[in-house]
Order: structure tokens, then C-alpha cells, then sequence
């Protein structure tokens, strides 16, 4: 497939500006063959009006017809076969097998949502029947329904390149509640992004759809997301990224003449408490565990765990000595980007200079090593910034001299997406208040398992407070994040003829 770096604009490419950026590879730093071009205001503008115009017929398409649509996208996805995992793996560093694995759930995000719109649940249907006989005044028979709110802009993550981007869970949760998606395509890798959209729209034109039903937008300035963002018809945002381009994009979305939701995925330290049974007694095989999920993909998942929180004792401290030993026997992996590199060294750097900072690690040379440190509670809690996300394969320890103390320090942590519990059910009891305190600041809870793992299930949560996330009432994983892109409508004594079908007797 020939790649044009052009915008996909109802169903065509198109790149009326001049300004133009390169796909970079991750390992190498050096240029790939296809030049892309940055999306000008205008072309933004077409995109969102021509989203406007087949939301006006996409929102009415039966869910069948939206189902089948759905599966459409996986299919062709799948089509594109070997030469998708080759280009994202070039732009991203991640490995084929990796991709292999992200490229089937994107598919399963996909089916999964396609069944769960068939099945009518979705619509969260309530009826309350009429009584014309209460007193003092009659009761009106009130009906209610979810809607689809209009057309969505999605910002892909540059660290799942196909499960978190085109056809990520964001664009399938709106495409499947009836609204178009007008997509801001990851600089980092470009040409992956084309090429799934251009499977969109291969299915879009199969399924006999609007040609506005979905777009595509390239572009590495600010100036592109944030015209999106500013468009008067976007209804609502998407996007998984860094604290600093998320509160952004919120910042900006609250200021429109008319607000509209943003749901920002920003990082996470993802805590784990570990009770002194596993310190213990299950020392070697925890610490072996603990170390492929601070390390699984080169520690840029957004649930890697950077925080540990342990209570007192020699056990604590052999524990992170034998943690230390297997991270540091793990070789450095190409991270996503120079620029992500980069930044994983200064946060490394950072950290190790903060005084009451005890590295357990080397530090970091030109190659993102694994790393892990410790502070004691009292410290940590005069030195908050020394608890900031450094978004790779690093983890900071806290050590208390009594589960009082870690009591006390797990009150000031910020929101995240995940806590995860290490220890016996015997332990429970006396961590108990602890664990209330990290059910308050988290979107899932695990117990002796590890956050790196994120089923796409109904019932999973993929979101957590602010920081983690602006809203944590919603999931980014999982069929309930099409909740984010509806809204509840109620008819009153409505004729039979006149409701929608789905509310009819």
C-alpha cells in the first residue's frame, strides 16, 4: 500500500498546507521513506462539518447495521496483515510478537463492542408507566433512553499504537453509540495511523455508510489538536497521553463558549502495597514478578507500577536488594520515542538527586536501564515531586517504620488508575485501612496479581481520580466507555408512533 501522508477527509486525501514532518525510527533515530503533512485550519474545519453531516444519518443506523460495521474494521485491519505489524514495529520499537498481541485485542475491542450494541442493553431503558389517577395530579408516563452526543475527536497514545490509537477502544466505544470520530493521528508513528485508517475507511465504504462517518488528521504542532479541540461542533474529547498535553486539552475544552467533556488519561505511579509476608517468605518469586511488570514494555504502559510501599523491617530492604538484582539483569529496550528516552533519563536523574533518595540501581547511562530506589516515609511525604510519574521502566520505594506510618503517607498520594495489593488474606485485617484509603484514590484495586495486565471486559475500569484521569466516572477499556459519548433523553407521553423504536411498547 502507497502511503500519502495526506489528511482522510470524507473519504479523501488531502494536504492543501506546506508544512510537512517525517516518520522517525524508534531504534535508529533515522527518517523512514514517508513525508506527512500537517492539517491546516481548513482542513480541520471539513473534517468536523463533514462529521456534522453524516451524524445527522449515522446516529439513526440500526445497531445491527453499526455491529456489522464494527466487525467490518476488524476485518480489514486484519487484512493489512503483515506489513501493519512491520511499520508500527519501525515506528514504535515495539517487537512483532508485542504488536501481534495489541493488533488482536484492537480486533476483540472491536467485536466486543459490536455485540454489546446488539444486544439493546446499552440503551439503559427505562419506563415508568403513567397513572392518570394518582393524587393530587396525574403521574405522566415518562420513557428513557441513551443518545449518541455528536462528533468526537480522538487523540491516539504513542505507547499502544494500535490498541489505544485509530481503531482503539475510544473510537470504537463512539463509533459504536452513533457518533462519528474525527481522529488526531500520533506524530510518533504516522504511517501506522494511515494505514488503519485507511481500513476505516475501506469498511466505512463497504458498510454503505456516511463518508464523514470517520476522519483522519495528521499533524505534530499543537495547533492542529487544538483547533480540533476548539471547533464549535466537537462534542466531546478523547485522549490518553501526558499529564502536561491532557490538562492541556481539558484546560482548553472548559474555556469553549460551550464546555464539553474531556476524557483525558494522564498516567499513573499505579502504587502496590506489599504486606511483610511477601517480603518475607515469598521473596525471590515476587521480586522476579514484580520486575517484569515494572520492566513490560520497556515500562511505558500507563499501569506499570512506579510506586512500592512497604512497612519497616530487614525484610523490606532484602526484598528491594533482590528486586534491584532481577531489574538489573534485565537488558535496556528501545523506548518509543528520543523524546521519551530522554525525558526517562532527566526523571531519573531527578529523583536520584533528591536528598533521602537511596538509588538501588545504577543510574541511567544514553540506554533507559531499569531502575528502582527508596525513601523513607517521612521523606517522601517533605518531597512529593520525588512521587512524579517517570514514564518508563523505574519504580520508587517507600519504606515506613510502622503500617501507621504508610497509613499516613498513602493519605497524600493523588489519583490513580490502580492500586494493587501483595500479601496473604491472613494480612488483610491489619491492612485493612490502608486498603480503604487506596480504594478512594484508584479506578481498580488488585490483590496478589499485577496492573500491568488489563482485561477488556465489561466490568473493568481503565480510569481513576484526577490525576490519573479529568473524569473518573468513565473507562477508556471496556464496552461501558460508551457512556462517554452518550447522553440520557426522556420522553414524556409520547405517542407510540412518534418514539424511537427502541422505547415502543
Amino acid at each position: 500500500m502507497n502511503l500519502t501522508g495526506k489528511q482522510l477527509i470524507r473519504g479523501l486525501q488531502r494536504a492543501t498546507g506546506k508544512e510537512t514532518f517525517a516518520s522517525v525510527h524508534a531504534a535508529t533515530g533515522s527518517e523512514l521513506e514517508h513525508t506527512f503533512y500537517e492539517a491546516t485550519d481548513e482542513e480541520i474545519n471539513d473534517a468536523v462539518e463533514a462529521a456534522v453531516d453524516a451524524f445527522a444519518v449515522y446516529s439513526k443506523v440500526s445497531h445491527s447495521a453499526r455491529a456489522k460495521f464494527l466487525r467490518t474494521i476488524a476485518q480489514e485491519i486484519e487484512q493489512l496483515g503483515d506489513m501493519l505489524l512491520e511499520t508500527a514495529s519501525s515506528e514504535s520499537g515495539l517487537g512483532l510478537e508485542r504488536l501481534r498481541g495489541e493488533r488482536g485485542r484492537t480486533m476483540n475491542q472491536l467485536n466486543a463492542f459490536a455485540s454489546f450494541i446488539e444486544t439493546g442493553s446499552w440503551l439503559r431503558i427505562i419506563i415508568d408507566r403513567a397513572d392518570p389517577e394518582r393524587k393530587p395530579l396525574p403521574k405522566p408516563e415518562l420513557r428513557q433512553m441513551q443518545v449518541p452526543i455528536g462528533p468526537v475527536a480522538v487523540f491516539g497514545a504513542s505507547n499502544f499504537p494500535l490498541a489505544f490509537s485509530v481503531a482503539g477502544g475510544d473510537t470504537a466505544a463512539a463509533l459504536a453509540s452513533g457518533c462519528p470520530v474525527v481522529f488526531k493521528a500520533h506524530p510518533a508513528h504516522p504511517a501506522t495511523c494511515e494505514l488503519v485508517a485507511t481500513a476505516i475507511m475501506r469498511a466505512v465504504e463497504r458498510c454503505e455508510l456516511p463518508a464523514g462517518t470517520f476522519s483522519m488528521l495528521h499533524g505534530r504542532s499543537h495547533r492542529v489538536g487544538g483547533t480540533l479541540v476548539m471547533h464549535p461542533d466537537v462534542k466531546a474529547v478523547a485522549f490518553t497521553g501526558s499529564f502536561r498535553g491532557g490538562k492541556a486539552l481539558f484546560d482548553q475544552a472548559v474555556r469553549r463558549p460551550e464546555p464539553i467533556p474531556v476524557y483525558a488519561e494522564m498516567g499513573s505511579v499505579n502504587p502496590v502495597l506489599i504486606l511483610p509476608s511477601i517480603a518475607k517468605r515469598n521473596r525471590t518469586n515476587t521480586a522476579k514478578q514484580l520486575a517484569g511488570s515494572i520492566t513490560l514494555g520497556s515500562g511505558q504502559f500507563c499501569t506499570n507500577p512506579g510506586l512500592l510501599m512497604l512497612s519497616g523491617g530487614t525484610e523490606s530492604l532484602d526484598f528491594l536488594n533482590e528486586l534491584a538484582t532481577e531489574l538489573a539483569a534485565i537488558q535496556p529496550a528501545t523506548m518509543l520515542t528520543s523524546t521519551i528516552c530522554n525525558a526517562y533519563i532527566e526523571g531519573i536523574n531527578t529523583q536520584r538527586s533528591v536528598a533521602g533518595v537511596k538509588p538501588l540501581t545504577s543510574g541511567p547511562s544514553s540506554k533507559p536501564s531499569p531502575h528502582l530506589a527508596w525513601i523513607s516515609a517521612s521523606d517522601a511525604v517533605t518531597s512529593p515531586h520525588v512521587l512524579e510519574e517517570v514514564f518508563g521502566p523505574s519504580s520508587m520505594a517507600v519504606v515506613a517504620n510502622s503500617m501507621d506510618e504508610l497509613l499516613s503517607f498513602a493519605k497524600s498520594l493523588p489519583g490513580q488508575l490502580t492500586a494493587t495489593v501483595l500479601g496473604e488474606e491472613s494480612e488483610i485485617s491489619e491492612a485493612a485501612p490502608l486498603i480503604d484509603i487506596l480504594r478512594q484514590k484508584v479506578g481498580r484495586i488488585i490483590f496478589n496479581g499485577y496492573p500491568t495486565g488489563v482485561e477488556v471486559s465489561p466490568a473493568m475500569v481503565h480510569g481513576g481520580p484526577y490525576p490519573a484521569t479529568t473524569d473518573a466516572r468513565s473507562t477508556s477499556v471496556g464496552t461501558t466507555a460508551i457512556y462517554r459519548f452518550t447522553r440520557p433523553v426522556c420522553f414524556q407521553n409520547f405517542p407510540q408512533q412518534l418514539l424511537p423504536v427502541e422505547l415502543r411498547d
